[in-house]
């Protein structure tokens, strides 16, 4: 019964995320004890299931509203709760765990489409999400208690349902005395706010703009599926930037957005790929790589001059995501921000590729306790609610 698994002292915990970049299944296997600000995290084992170029390439086609088409959501949907169960797994076996050993799974899926902004039709506002990744098959497979869907309540409470892992950097980096900022690079970059001594409703959060998606789809193509992504920022670091295009990139209009707000794919994804790479015809790869480097910096440096330093001393930036391995990124970010003490989750016994998923395996947990997972200043939401949709295992 979840009562049970409730009144554990310890729950085994994996989370589980895919990202804009699709690149494949980050999985985290975590201990946890307590719940809310009582919360105590040991990671066990962690890794990154990479998808096949085909099933990159039916993801990209299913995300894209000109090549989306229902069958293939419908069948993708099925395919990656089928390999989202496999990655549970496998988690298992690295950690050299039982699968009745795990008490529940919390599973982010992956983000087809995000529209945060409503619309109205036949006279009803409408805002949407969707996350597919059948949880109901991820439980079946491996009998245990799924908690998936996490978006969907938050927007429904007029949030943007992102970022939600503004709450679990609440939760595992807030200080009495320092005020930091806990910044993800993932597909998307994110930040969350984190004053000294902050209660909940003090907590800021936003996604700055486009994290490793741009960088590593670029990488990707010039490449013809044979890398993924920039290892350790090595092209980035030999290229230039190319001044104009990072003007133009400068542009977007989501960048003068004030937050709460939040992005994917549908802002900086193929389409806006295929823009940046015209714009740059005539200009080496190497020097276009750089270019889109130094935007995801500037994007990052901009958010925090404009929207939080003037608010905000901040002692200590953390970071989090694939991106703490570029080089170039890291380098960057220190030069650009000479006064913030710079440390990865690592520091705080969090392994940086896979803040993500150890975030949703804690939010599952605060949905198994019933405890509200959003930050309505993160989010926009009216109200703090209980995030998520539970799919009982077969001991339950």
């Amino acid at each position: 019964m979840l009562q049970a698994i409730r009144q554990k002292k310890e729950r085994l915990i994996v989370g589980l995320m895919s990202g804009s970049s699709a690149d494949g299944i980050d999985a985290a296997l975590v201990k946890v004890s307590g719940y809310g600000k009582s919360t105590v995290v040991q990671t066990i084992a962690c890794d990154t299931l990479n998808y096949s170029s085909k099933i990159r390439e039916l993801i990209l086609k299913c995300s894209h509203p000109e090549t989306g088409r229902v069958d293939d959501i419908c069948r993708l949907n099925s395919l990656l709760g089928e390999l989202f169960a496999k990655a549970v797994v496998y988690i298992a076996e690295k950690a050299n765990c039982e699968l009745s050993q795990i008490d529940l799974i919390g599973s982010h899926g992956h983000t087809i489409h995000h529209l945060p902004l409503p619309e109205k039709i036949s006279g009803v506002e409408v805002t949407s999400t969707l996350q597919i990744g059948e949880p109901s098959i991820i439980a079946e497979r491996t009998g245990i208690t799924t908690i998936a869907d996490f978006r969907p309540r938050d927007m429904a409470a007029g949030g943007e349902g992102a970022p939600l892992v503004s709450y679990v950097d609440y939760l595992l980096f807030s200080h009495p005395e320092r005020s930091r900022v806990a910044l993800n690079i993932g597909g998307i970059a994110n930040i969350t706010v984190l004053p000294a001594g902050a209660s909940e409703e003090e907590i800021i959060a936003m996604d700055t703009g486009p994290g490793n998606i741009l960088l590593d789809q670029l990488v990707y193509t010039i490449t013809g599926g044979k890398s993924r992504y920039d290892l350790d920022g090595e092209r980035a670091n030999r290229g230039k930037v190319n001044q104009r295009i990072l003007k133009k990139l400068l542009e977007h209009p989501f960048l003068r957005k004030p937050p709460p707000k939040s992005t994917g794919r549908e802002d900086f994804g193929e389409t806006y790929l295929h823009w940046v790479i015209e714009m740059g015809r005539g200009t080496a790869w190497d020097d276009l790589i750089t270019t889109l480097a130094e935007f995801t910096v500037r994007t990052i440096v901009n958010s925090l001059e404009k929207f939080v330093f003037p608010y905000h001393h901040i002692d200590e930036l953390i970071i989090s995501g694939g991106g703490v391995k570029n080089r170039y990124l890291r380098r960057r970010l220190e030069e650009s921000l000479p006064r913030q003490k710079i440390l990865t989750s690592d520091h705080f016994s969090i392994p940086g590729d896979a803040k993500e998923a150890v975030a949703f395996a804690i939010l599952a947990n605060e949905t198994l306790m019933g405890q509200k997972g959003n930050l309505p200043r993160a989010t926009g939401a009216r109200q703090r609610v209980i995030l998520g949709k539970i799919i009982p295992g077969k001991s339950v």
